[in-house]
C-alpha cells in the first residue's frame, strides 16, 4: 500500500528533486523544470509551485537558506532540502517506480460510457482521436530525433518515451476499436446500434429499459440491466 505523503502533490516531488541538486528560490525550480520539459510529465502552474514550496517549509522537507536578487528584481527565498526531504524524495521514487496503481484516466472514463453515443458516431470520434495520436506521435518523434542528435542521454528523456508506448498503445487500441465497431465484430453491437435506431424513432431509454424483449427481442433480456448504464 502506497503512504500517505505529507505533501502528496507531484510537483513537490519535482521540487524536491530541484533543491537535492542545489538550493533555488522558486522562479528558478520553475525554469529549471521548464527548461528540461519536466511540464510534460507534471502538471506545472507557478502559483501553485509557491503554495507546494510553502508546505514542504512547513513540513520540514525544505529550508530556506537566504535570500537571492538578480538585477532590480526583488529579492527571492532561497530553499534548500533537509535530511527529511532528501529521505521522502527517495521513498516517494521509490515507491512511485516499483508499484502499480490505479489511474482514473477521461478516455477510460468515456470507454465505460460510450453506448451513450451512436455507433457510427463513436467510431468517428475514434478514428478523429487516433488522427490526433498520430500527430502527437510525430511531435514526440522529433524531439526525440532532436535530443539523439545533440547527444542527450536516454536517462533525462525516459519519461518521453514512455510517453510514446503510452501513446503508441492507445492509437493501436483506439484504431482496433472503431475497426469493431463499424464492422460490427464488438460484442452487444447488434443491440447498441438497435438501441440507438429505436431512440431516433422517438422511443426513449426507460422505455427500452422497461421491457427490452418487445423492443430488441427475446435474446435482449441478458442485456436488460445495463441498458440503463449506457
Amino acid at each position: 500500500m502506497s503512504k500517505k505523503r505529507r505533501v502528496p502533490n507531484l510537483l513537490a516531488l519535482a521540487v524536491l528533486s530541484c533543491v537535492a541538486e542545489r538550493p533555488m528560490h522558486p522562479y528558478e525550480m520553475s525554469t529549471t523544470l521548464r527548461t528540461r520539459g519536466k511540464e510534460q510529465s507534471i502538471k506545472l502552474n507557478f502559483g501553485s509551485l509557491y503554495s507546494v514550496v510553502d508546505a514542504l517549509a512547513r513540513h520540514g522537507l525544505v529550508e530556506a537558506t537566504g535570500t537571492a536578487r538578480e538585477g532590480r528584481r526583488p529579492e527571492r527565498t532561497v530553499y534548500a532540502i533537509t535530511a527529511a526531504g532528501r529521505a521522502e524524495l527517495e521513498d516517494w521514487l521509490a515507491d512511485l517506480v516499483s508499484t502499480p496503481r490505479k489511474e482514473y484516466t477521461s478516455l477510460e472514463a468515456a470507454l465505460s460510457l460510450i453506448a451513450g453515443l451512436a455507433p457510427d458516431e463513436a467510431a468517428r470520434l475514434l478514428r478523429s482521436r487516433a488522427t490526433l495520436l498520430r500527430m502527437s506521435l510525430g511531435s514526440v518523434d522529433a524531439g526525440l530525433e532532436l535530443t539523439g542528435r545533440m547527444g542527450l542521454p536516454e536517462l533525462f528523456v525516459v519519461e518521453e518515451q514512455y510517453r510514446r508506448a503510452l501513446m503508441e498503445a492507445e492509437l493501436a487500441f483506439v484504431t482496433s476499436l472503431a475497426d469493431r465497431i463499424e464492422r460490427d465484430e464488438l460484442g452487444g453491437s447488434r443491440w447498441w446500434r438497435r438501441v440507438h435506431e429505436l431512440q431516433e424513432q422517438g422511443v426513449t431509454l426507460e422505455e427500452i429499459s422497461r421491457d427490452p424483449v418487445s423492443h430488441l427481442g427475446e435474446e435482449a433480456a441478458e442485456i436488460a440491466p445495463f441498458l440503463s448504464q449506457g
